[in-house]
């Protein structure tokens, strides 16, 4: 099993004891503001199984992460391949939601960075992308922080949301093995 860790944080295969707080998390409208809809029990405990199966299957995945000098979930980082069809896929998209209760504290950036780490080194990628609705500042900031760069002609209506919605446009990041290493 792959765990990644930084100065303050753990990024780790999920527990079942994450269950309930990812569950209170995905139901918090402040924390899923830039997203078309809360998540039930049962949403949030599906993706906690499928980030499970991916991180052992393939070594990575959206990993739980929890702070290393008090043991507390605070949400998840990661890398997952998007399931839907966009002009940009296929791809591998990093991620991230952490619980308000975490928010300012840099822990996005800092665990998106070993995150990315381990993309370009141990799982061999090429190059991640990363999207948000055009109303998502402080997640576009943190794509800019670890070095992502807007493609602003990639930018896109997603597909799963509505025509009208108004989180339907997103905006495109990208970075490849190269542009991450200057960065470094």
């Amino acid at each position: 099993m792959t765990e990644l860790t930084t100065d303050r944080l753990l990024l780790r295969n999920w527990r079942d004891s994450d269950r309930e707080p990812f569950a209170a998390m995905n139901a918090d409208p402040a924390v899923m503001e830039h997203f078309p809809a809360l998540q039930s029990r049962e949403q949030s405990d599906g993706l906690i199984d499928r980030n499970t199966t991916a991180i052992e299957e393939r070594g990575w995945g959206l990993w739980a992460v929890e702070v290393r000098d008090t043991g507390e979930f605070i949400g998840f980082t990661g890398l997952s391949v998007p399931s839907f069809e966009a002009h940009f896929l296929p791809a591998v998209e990093i991620g991230w939601r952490l619980a308000k209760g975490a928010w300012g504290n840099g822990y996005a950036t800092e665990a998106a960075r070993a995150s990315l780490a381990h993309g370009f080194g141990p799982a061999g990628l090429d190059g991640v992308v990363s999207f948000t609705t055009t109303t998502n500042l402080p997640s576009q900031r943190v794509m800019q922080r670890i070095g992502m760069v807007h493609d602003e002609p990639g930018d896109f209506d997603h597909p799963r949301i509505e025509d009208g919605h108004r989180l339907r446009r997103h905006v495109l990041y990208r970075i490849d093995r190269e542009q991450w290493e200057s960065t470094r």
